[in-house]
């Protein structure tokens, strides 16, 4: 059970995935016209980045491009819940927005500069960019580095990190794959700072052990 969120004890996770459940729903079962409406105010493409940043940033991840039941979803719920377990919902959620904020910015700027230099259509400063696969990788590398197992962490390093390398080789989306790129290695740059409060955290539970 430890495997799956709960509001007491992984109450980001719990949550966050309560929202996601509902959002794809309206995806997948509402107005097709007003999905697109909504989508379309949501996404953090470079039009929106332009107009509404803050707001766009935060939208674009309440929603999620894919199946609500698929080997993605699955992984969301064990990667965020494991981390959450680990370094706590704050920490976590920070981590998830380092990575999608940090990856969107990076692809959509440029993405901008691009277009601005005739190297992609006008038309690329409005495609649809929503999505949580950004915040789920750098949650992901995250939760390598706080791993007590050493051949776990890197099998998980190695196993996300191959999928990667394979689809920025095919590039079917090259905006979003070098996102997905961007987004696992912030989630490593986080290691000290995730390893230093566990640290602390071991070294104020053993503390309150001898007393």
């Amino acid at each position: 059970m430890r495997l799956l969120p709960t509001p007491k004890g992984t109450p980001f996770t719990f949550w966050y995935t309560l929202v996601l459940v509902g959002t794809t729903l309206f995806i997948h079962l509402g107005d097709p016209a007003q999905v697109t409406r909504w989508l379309s105010g949501a996404s953090a493409d470079v039009e929106n980045l332009a107009q509404e940043p803050l707001f766009v940033l935060f939208a674009s991840a309440l929603f999620y491009k894919g199946a609500l039941l698929s080997v993605f979803t699955v992984g969301f719920v064990l990667v965020l819940t494991a981390l959450e377990r680990r370094v706590g919902g704050w920490r976590t959620a920070a981590v998830f927005l380092a990575g999608h904020l940090f990856a969107t910015l990076a692809t959509q700027l440029t993405v901008a500069a691009a277009v601005a230099l005739g190297h992609l259509p006008e038309s690329s400063r409005s495609r649809f960019e929503y999505g949580i696969d950004y915040g789920v990788l750098a949650c992901a590398a995250a939760l390598a580095g706080v791993l007590h197992l050493v051949w776990l962490r890197w099998t998980l390093v190695a196993g996300v990190g191959t999928m990667i390398v394979s689809d920025l080789v095919t590039l079917t989306d090259p905006v979003v794959d070098w996102g997905h790129l961007l987004a696992f290695l912030a989630g490593i740059a986080l290691w000290p700072l995730l390893r230093r409060y566990q640290r602390r955290g071991s070294a104020a539970a053993s503390l309150r052990t001898r007393r």
